[in-house]
């Protein structure tokens, strides 16, 4: 709920004005929303008809769930970006100075060929069980699922290769009057079956709502902050993360626009079948333009050397912030629907960093 809300301001603002500086978090408890960070814009944005609208998008509008868009409270307290962080980010044309990184630190970005989308298996159904979750409770298939949920899925592998899952959890918020006996039957019937399918066998273990009830959800059972579920955003926990979070935050963070070009550079090179597996590091120092670091580890499964990848890495890709953000072109309100179900493997071309369109350079580079 935090990353949505943060990412529904952002567009918000970059749709009035996409040169918006955004560094914005969202914190919730019981009945409450805390707005809080840094923005620079010219556009003017109701902040709390955004959060309000977003969070009756996600589903909490009935009192009885615990937290309701119309009932709770909403506090804001936004600031203008730190001119120290300005003058090293901004581009300026009269002293013929390039848009530096709006901080410092390492991006990753990962592919691996275990599935049509060039992602892990395990993260891969995990999120495509909690689409299965939001799809069966908004067309009202399952009438007591409510707005909480989540997935997590263990995968087998032999010689490095998924071969059956071995366990499957979700839990699933619900209504007071259901059994746990209907819950369990109806979500591996309606959910984990049709997702999962090939991959379960007669073995596979299922833990549905293991600690047997699941009635109290969102922010009346947990608090929330924005940047909490970095893994579940990125890879599930294979390979590495330098630590940022995304959502909230504008492209010429670095945080976010360089892990998003980390991820188009590692498909890439996976779809060109130069690797079976693919990590890419960036790192760059804020106010510089190039980053200080590029890393390329194949994991051993590279058909060219990792050193000769690196180099055609740098000759085919623009890594620059102001030319990642233009190549991929970022500046636009597409931010909120990375802020569910994963920012990489979504077959959406607003998801510009999920293109295989470099695979014949990189071939040509390396002389595959």
């Amino acid at each position: 709920m935090c990353d949505q809300i943060s990412d529904a301001i952002l567009d918000a603002m970059i749709k009035g004005d996409p040169d918006s500086r955004v560094a914005v978090e969202t914190a919730t408890k019981t009945g409450l929303i805390l707005v809080f960070g840094e923005v620079t814009t010219k556009t003017y944005v109701d902040i709390q008809k955004t959060v309000r609208e977003t969070i009756r998008d996600i589903g909490y509008s009935n009192p009885s769930f615990g937290f309701d868009a119309d009932a709770c409270s909403v506090l804001i307290s936004l600031s203008e970006q730190s001119p120290d962080i300005a003058q090293g980010v901004n581009e300026t044309t009269s002293m013929s100075k390039e848009q530096g990184a709006g901080d410092q630190g390492m991006m990753f970005g990962y592919a691996c060929n275990e599935t049509p989308e060039l992602m892990p298996l395990p993260i891969m159904l995990a999120h495509k069980l909690t689409m299965r979750l939001a799809e069966a409770r908004k067309k009202n298939e399952i009438s007591w699922l409510r707005p909480d949920g989540k997935s997590q899925v263990t995968i087998e592998y032999v010689d490095g290769k998924p071969v059956r899952a071995d366990a499957v959890v979700v839990s699933a918020q619900h209504s007071p009057d259901v059994k746990h006996s209907e819950i369990e039957k109806t979500v591996i019937e309606k959910i984990i079956r049709p997702v999962c399918g090939k991959w379960l066998d007669e073995k596979t273990r299922y833990f549905v709502n293991p600690t047997g009830s699941f009635v109290l959800g969102g922010p009346v059972a947990d608090s929330g902050l924005t940047g909490r579920k970095i893994i579940v955003d990125t890879y599930g926990g294979v390979g590495a993360h330098g630590g940022g979070a995304f959502s909230g935050k504008d492209p010429s963070k670095v945080d976010r626009s360089a892990a998003y070009m980390a991820r188009y550079i590692a498909k890439n090179i996976v779809a060109a079948g130069l690797a079976d597996k693919c990590e890419v590091q960036l790192a760059y120092a804020i106010g510089v333009a190039e980053p200080v670091s590029v890393l390329v580890d194949t994991k051993g499964t590279g058909k060219v050397d990792d050193e000769r990848l690196e180099q055609a890495v740098r000759k085919v890709f623009p890594l620059k912030p102001a030319q990642i953000i233009k190549h991929l072109n970022l500046k636009r309100p597409i931010f909120r629907k990375t802020a569910s179900y994963g920012h990489f493997g979504r077959n959406d071309p607003d998801f510009t960093w999920e293109k295989t369109d470099k695979v014949a350079e990189l071939k040509r580079e390396t002389g595959f």
